[in-house]
């Protein structure tokens, strides 16, 4: 594929964009040229993501432009990879202009399958047909080696990187359509984690983010020992270079969540960040969503953490418009948002997943103009609250890691100044801006905070700090 113009775009969670980096990697292995735009290419690959009707549609809009192109270039290759292609499979290739559909477990042997239709120009489908079955040995360590191979910070933020510990999800939750695009949780072997992780170090990274859709349920029994996520934890911190390490997303679990907030506390790598979706404030909405846990128990988490972790602060997630959601439901909601006093959240409104238990067993009897009303009131609220805590940061001193040049200078008044905008992040996961020299980027900096709002710190940097 010497030569040939990849076009990329990813869709949806972590696990896409990191999945979107390792195809990347591997085209660009094979020789390809990655571009920005859909017309200079001659493969295109959508990176899908189905957990909301919304981003299908918005694969489905760009599969369409793909379409037009082709009747100029026919022998561009579109592929359509991730969640929505294992979900829907040959079904997409009902539009003509798809080429190629593959499935997340299948991604290894993507460029393979470019080449086959370049040179035969058929269709393709590499899906799972039994998407609940763990992985043969053989599919795992194709799936590893892939990912060891082609993770890198390249096109990541500078001087950071990911690393996906599990795969797949066994919560069934009644609204959720990942167990059945993304398969049974499987945990990866210790040591290829920390390998990983020992590679990305010397290629300058300083923070790795552990990756897994239930991220706290990483377990591993090599025979001799028993590995929980705290393990890993403790592993990675001890490897030279590495300062800072996060992990996402997390399920409120009652049994062993404890270490893992103790490892929280006690290593100094470990950001102090979790990211704990509570999906809904009412016991009833929550025993619907087939969450196993009450509103009482997840508080009850949260105050642990905070007891155990100085400092931590804490991120959600929250359905709204649930099927049977009522008013009181949502102000139950509002009152756990008002309780939590999150750092941040995300509020979406409910929009039914095919062949999940809530779509074929509970109508989505919810208006669309309550949903957006209480989606609205939801985010109103957190704003007030972090606004609230951020400005009590004002006067603090910080650490953090560079990201690059902000996108959004004028927020700071950064004109005229002797150093462009830069935007950071603390441990604690705020957004921080500074105006400093750009050759800190993928480095870490000292600020104070001089000014705040509910989604930005605004900092200073002095030279030598």
């Amino acid at each position: 594929m010497n030569g040939k113009k990849l076009y990329i775009r990813s869709f949806g969670c972590q696990m896409n964009k990191l999945d979107s980096g390792l195809v990347t990697r591997a085209f660009t292995f094979a020789g390809c040229e990655l571009v920005d735009d859909e017309g200079d290419a001659d493969i295109i690959i959508f990176n899908t993501c189905s957990v909301r009707e919304k981003a299908e549609q918005k694969v489905l809009s760009r599969i369409g432009y793909a379409g037009h192109l082709k009747k100029d270039r026919p022998d561009i290759v579109v592929a359509v990879i991730g969640c929505m292609a294992q979900r829907l499979g040959d079904k997409l290739l009902e539009n003509p202009a798809v080429d190629i559909v593959c499935g997340p477990g299948r991604i290894p042997t993507l460029p393979q399958q470019v080449r086959q239709v370049m040179q035969q120009h058929g269709h393709l489908v590499s899906v799972e047909d039994d998407i609940r079955k763990i992985p043969e040995a053989q599919a795992q360590q194709m799936l590893d080696e892939f990912e060891y191979i082609n993770d890198s910070d390249e096109g990541q933020i500078r001087g950071q990187a990911f690393i996906r510990v599990m795969r797949g999800c066994n919560n069934f939750c009644s609204y959720c359509i990942v167990p059945f695009v993304r398969g049974p949780e499987v945990s990866r072997p210790p040591a290829q984690i920390i390998e990983q992780a020992r590679k990305l170090a010397g290629t300058g990274v300083r923070q790795l983010t552990l990756l897994g859709q239930t991220v706290n349920s990483y377990f591993y029994d090599d025979g001799g020992r028993k590995w929980r996520l705290s393990d890993i934890l403790e592993a990675v911190s001890q490897i030279s270079g590495i300062e800072r390490i996060r992990f996402i997303t997390s399920y409120p679990h009652l049994d062993y969540d404890e270490p893992l907030f103790h490892a929280m506390a006690d290593i100094d790598e470990v950001c102090p960040y979790l990211h704990m979706p509570a999906q809904s404030g009412s016991d009833r909405v929550l025993k619907a969503m087939n969450r196993k846990y009450t509103v009482g128990q997840y508080l009850e988490t949260l105050d642990k953490a905070r007891d155990i972790v100085s400092g931590i602060t804490i991120a959600s997630d929250f359905i709204v418009g649930f099927p049977g959601e009522s008013e009181d439901d949502f102000e139950k909601t509002v009152n756990l948002v008002q309780k939590a006093r999150y750092k941040n959240i995300f509020a979406f409104k409910y929009s039914p997943r095919p062949g999940t238990k809530t779509e074929t067993r509970m109508a989505d009897d919810v208006p669309e103009e309550i949903k957006k009303i209480r989606v609205n009131k939801l985010l109103k609220i957190q704003e007030d609250i972090s606004r609230q805590d951020n400005a009590a940061l004002v006067g603090t001193r910080m650490k953090v890691l560079v990201e690059g040049p902000s996108k959004k200078a004028h927020l700071n008044n950064a004109d005229h100044q002797k150093y462009p905008q830069l935007i950071s992040r603390s441990a604690g996961d705020h957004i921080v801006v500074f105006n400093g020299p750009e050759i800190l980027s993928g480095k870490f900096a000292r600020v104070e905070i001089k000014k705040a709002s509910a989604l930005t710190l605004f900092g200073e940097y002095s030279e030598g700090s």
